[in-house]
């Protein structure tokens, strides 16, 4: 079949693509990065995608919101022209139109839909099947992946790596937003040398290869199909420590105490019957530091984006969601970040309330629709 080339190519895709969006009826799916429209392509889009006619798609269209998270590689569909090599299951992407993507609807049920309510239906089943995918992961070859960024840590340089994380969330996640939130992180406790404490206290001991990692394996992005798991949306895809891309999980799952113990097991499991034991070097100490890390770095975009989410005309009851947000993730960095004054619920109310006085405008929330996992 002759294609029209690339940039026209891609305009008709666009165009279809969101003519189709426009129509609406489809369902409608928002993220913290992207809001996700399911449509049908119809014969003309589907063989430009190269799909089969009225198959469902995934139109990603990212959200102007503040950066919080790391994107080595800027390109998802770079990243998943890989994966999908070696994870079959993981849907493809099927055009990248620049600031906006087509993807392969994966059927099935979102976890935290199939499964809602926090810690519940954390079943050995379902933590073998993550435990699975982590290993799955660890394989596909480092060789075959994009070029990373020039200031990467070398291979293995585990401190190196947890370094590159600190300096992030300092250099692009907490100083530039400074200016709007700083007020509000020096009245619910957070320090303006919040990540300089955490580095002082917390160092690996041990060096390990480094593989690729997802980082943001939770609830929303695991897709059920029986009891398969299969974990889309990649696009915070890094190399590095996979001590990390298993800290993640655990904290964002929201596994008790328990359940992150067994699944710490299963997945140690599952990496020493691979033939991989060397990714598990060193986790009864690392591991802690890499969960003190989740847990420091979180309360930069929870506290932003608590504040963010805030509606132009926002009730009493929404200053009281949002201050018990901002209230656990204070509590949650305290040990990790050396916090000396954690504030009482009243004071972040207060703190809101000042905050939202002053910042809080109709286009950083009500603009949206409610949030739903994507």
């Amino acid at each position: 079949m002759h294609r029209p080339p690339h940039r026209a190519h891609q305009a008709l895709v666009r165009r279809l693509v969101e003519s189709r969006r426009l129509r609406g009826g489809g369902e409608v799916l928002r993220g913290h990065h992207n809001t996700n429209y399911v449509l049908r392509a119809g014969p003309a889009l589907a063989l430009l995608l190269g799909a089969v006619p009225f198959t469902r798609l995934k139109y990603r269209v990212p959200l102007t919101t503040v950066e919080v998270v790391p994107r080595v590689w800027p390109r998802e569909s770079e990243v998943l022209r890989v994966v999908c090599r070696h994870l079959r299951d993981v849907p493809p992407c099927l055009a990248d139109l620049g600031d906006r993507s087509v993807h392969r609807y994966r059927t099935g049920r979102a976890l935290d839909e199939a499964r809602p309510g926090g810690t519940a239906g954390a079943d050995e089943a379902l933590m073998r099947g993550f435990a699975a995918f982590f290993v799955r992961t660890a394989r596909v070859p480092v060789a075959e992946l994009p070029a990373l960024p020039g200031d990467w840590p070398e291979d293995g340089d585990s401190q190196g790596f947890l370094d590159w994380l600190v300096r992030f969330t300092e250099e692009r996640v907490h100083r530039p937003h400074r200016d709007r939130f700083g007020a509000l992180l020096d009245a619910v406790g957070v320090p303006r040398d919040a990540t300089a404490r955490f580095a002082a206290h917390h160092r690996c001991r041990t060096a390990r290869p480094f593989r690729l990692l997802h980082t943001d394996v939770h609830r929303a992005n695991a897709v059920l199909r029986g009891r398969r798991i299969t974990v889309i949306d990649w696009e915070l895809a890094i190399l590095g420590d996979p001590l990390h891309d298993l800290a993640t999980h655990l904290v964002r799952m929201g596994y008790d105490k328990h359940d992150q113990v067994r699944m710490t097991e299963l997945w140690a499991e599952a990496m020493e019957g691979a033939g991989l034991t060397e990714l598990t070097a060193g986790l009864d100490d690392d591991l802690a530091i890499y969960l003190a890390f989740e847990h420091a770095q979180s309360v930069f975009p929870d506290v932003m984006r608590a504040a963010i989410d805030l509606p132009a005309d926002a009730a009493p009851e929404h200053f009281g969601l949002a201050a018990d947000r901002v209230g656990r993730a204070v509590r949650r960095a305290r040990e990790p970040l050396r916090l000396v004054d954690v504030p009482d619920r009243e004071q972040v109310l207060d703190a809101l309330r000042s905050w939202h006085a002053a910042h809080g405008r109709p286009d950083d929330a009500s603009a949206h629709p409610p949030r739903r996992p994507a």
